[in-house]
């Protein structure tokens, strides 16, 4: 609260120079592919302990006072984030993450309760981003605050410390990509490396931009800008700042398209707004030297000046600069056949998408297309095929045996996608939908669970025939019941979750009568709540479950109205509901992003939750 506070009156000290926007407020620049790109919050369950726990060690090592001419000899310390499995035989990518004006080293890894590092054992367990070394270094040669302007005497000069001491002394001791810690062995390992900071921490970045742009490949300045040309000059003089900041790329034989990237980030309220908003929007109109390849500018919606901006935008960038499988994983350009046939995925890589191909298009991920489905994200679906590859080894299951698929070959087309959660949390089952003639899991049921699990839920995607859904259904509630602690889910609480057909399906088997029929059991209990889009299922009886429902009122395939009939006549037995139907959207919406349905998985779930808590 002091450094937002100190920030606030700073910035408004300062001429508020805007650069030209169109008319609904987007900066411009001469480049129509540069856009203004917003940050994806942490999911919540990151902010807890995460299984596999990283550690944090404290390391000092020698340096010098480089704001004197005589260079007195200092001892220096900075925290160090090992991830989870640490191995001295395996080569670490790492970024450097440097704090703010009266911050210390300790601040990257105890601000907020210590969410950085929860986080980051977060990202890692779940292969959003390659496991990674975090070194949170001080430019005060003493680790204590210091007053503003010996602050700004001192990371004006950190850049011969970061590439004469820190580096040397983080990457000497632990396992990184440099094999030897002098320029040319930094140099060589550029590509493993990052450099990044908030508020005079992203200064300090924009200062080792300058001076050392050639020893890492990405900078992730945060709330700042360069002061190169004048102080706050990303605000008051950016075409001046982006000038010479082009000028810098040019001078070296990394500054290609390929050869470095800038992810530059501000909370859309952070006090330190126009710093970086003038900087960035003149740097992308400098084309010949900025491009989308190698610069990109990031908001974070009603960020402040503080860390918990900082953290979504590590939470965000490290996967950029780190992907898991770094050169191997999927992009939006990537083949659909090649995603398929990756070897990661084994046999089951062709369940990803529909097994009736007559019902799907598109030759690229960005290009798929589902019959009946609208709103299908490009992201998400890139983000799904990662997150299956990243945990290839214990994401997909069979819910039949060999002998059965020896007995039925169709049963070979079935199993579960497990998206994990928290260990003993409830599970869901997610049912895409397709008509019963295909499954369109891609966008009717992957993207919930994965939604589903970063929410800390324990869920599962079902691969089925679409000629005998229920049985598969049945058959799946029961292999997770029976397989319960094997899997670390809480066998009582699920629910079932369904669009389309996939929500008939849901509807039957969340029935107490139909799943003692179909399971054959009569110790599975019964679902604790159905979700259900977009379906005709007019049903209704007393054992059926709690159930929530959403709808387009303009969806062609299923009436919001019989939707809406089929909610009154279960309340009317006393049996808990929850209705929305949405002005205009069609069928097949998914998780309605950017549409007026967006956030409905969020109701969802508190429906869920309220009728565990009530049992």
């Amino acid at each position: 609260m002091m450094i937002a506070t100190i920030a606030t009156g700073l910035c408004a000290c300062t001429e508020k120079t805007e650069i030209p926007t169109d008319m609904n407020g987007n900066g411009t620049t001469n480049n129509d592919s540069f856009q203004i790109q917003m940050t994806r919050p942490v999911p919540s369950q990151y902010f807890s302990e995460a299984t596999e726990q990283g550690q944090v060690v404290r390391i000092e090592y020698e340096s010098k006072d480089y704001t004197r001419d005589d260079r007195p000899a200092t001892q220096k310390l900075a925290y160090v984030y090992l991830p989870y499995g640490y191995d001295e035989s395996q080569q670490y990518d790492v970024i450097y993450l440097m704090h703010g004006w009266a911050g210390t080293a300790e601040d990257t890894f105890e601000t907020l309760g210590g969410a950085q590092k929860n986080i980051l054992d977060w990202m890692i367990q779940r292969g959003d981003c390659k496991p990674v070394i975090v070194v949170s270094p001080t430019w005060d040669k003493d680790n204590r605050a210091k007053d503003w302007g010996e602050s700004c005497e001192e990371i004006a000069v950190f850049y011969n410390e970061y590439e004469n001491d820190l580096i040397p002394a983080v990457e000497n001791r632990f396992s990184t990509y440099a094999e030897t810690t002098d320029r040319a062995g930094i140099v060589a390992s550029r590509d493993h490396r990052a450099f990044g900071g908030f508020s005079l921490g992203s200064v300090t970045t924009w200062y080792i931009f300058e001076h050392c742009f050639d020893l890492q490949r990405f900078f992730l300045p945060m709330s700042g800008d360069s002061w190169r040309v004048s102080t706050f000059g990303g605000q008051t003089a950016p075409e001046q700042t982006a000038q010479f900041l082009a000028s810098v790329v040019q001078a070296s034989p990394y500054g290609t398209d390929n050869g470095f990237h800038v992810w530059h980030a501000v909370g859309t309220q952070d006090a330190r707004f126009y710093q970086t908003h003038n900087q960035a929007m003149a740097c992308m109109r400098l084309t010949d030297v900025f491009t989308p390849r190698n610069f990109s500018y990031h908001q974070r919606e009603g960020g402040r000046h503080d860390y918990n901006s900082v953290v979504e935008f590590v939470y965000n960038a490290l996967p950029f600069f780190f992907p898991a499988e770094a050169g191997q994983s999927f992009t939006r350009i990537s083949r659909i056949s090649d995603v398929m046939n990756d070897p990661a995925f084994g046999d089951w890589g062709r369940l990803i998408f529909p097994v009736d191909e007559g019902y799907w298009s598109g030759e690229t991920l960005e290009q798929l297309r589902l019959v009946w489905y609208n709103y299908i994200d490009p992201d998400k679906t890139v983000e799904i095929c990662n997150y299956l590859k990243a945990h290839a080894g214990s994401v997909y299951l069979d819910i039949y045996t060999e002998a059965e698929k020896q007995a039925d070959p169709r049963k070979r087309n079935t199993g579960l996608f497990f998206f994990r959660g928290n260990p003993g949390a409830p599970f869901a089952v997610c049912n895409a939908g397709g008509a019963f003639a295909y499954v369109g899991a891609m966008h009717d049921s992957f993207p919930h669970a994965l939604e589903l699990s970063k929410l800390g839920y324990n869920a599962f995607a079902l691969i089925y025939r679409p000629d005998n859904a229920y049985e598969d259904l049945a058959c799946a509630i029961t292999y997770i019941h029976d397989h319960a602690d094997e899997l670390g889910v809480r066998a009582s609480g699920y629910s079932l979750w369904g669009g389309s057909a996939g929500a008939r399906m849901a509807a039957v088997l969340g029935n107490a009568d139909y799943l003692r029929q179909l399971t054959g059991r009569t110790d599975i209990p019964q679902a604790s709540a159905v979700v259900m889009q977009y379906t005709g299922y007019g049903t209704v009886s007393p054992q059926d479950a709690a159930t929530y429902a959403c709808v387009g009122t303009s969806d062609g395939i299923a009436s919001w109205r019989t939707m809406q009939r089929r909610l009154q006549s279960l309340s009317a037995l006393g049996i808990p509901t929850e209705f929305h139907a949405y002005d205009r959207l069609p069928h097949g919406f998914g998780l309605g992003a950017g549409t007026v349905a967006e956030g409905w998985i969020g109701d969802a779930v508190r429906f869920w939750k309220a009728q565990i808590d009530n049992r």
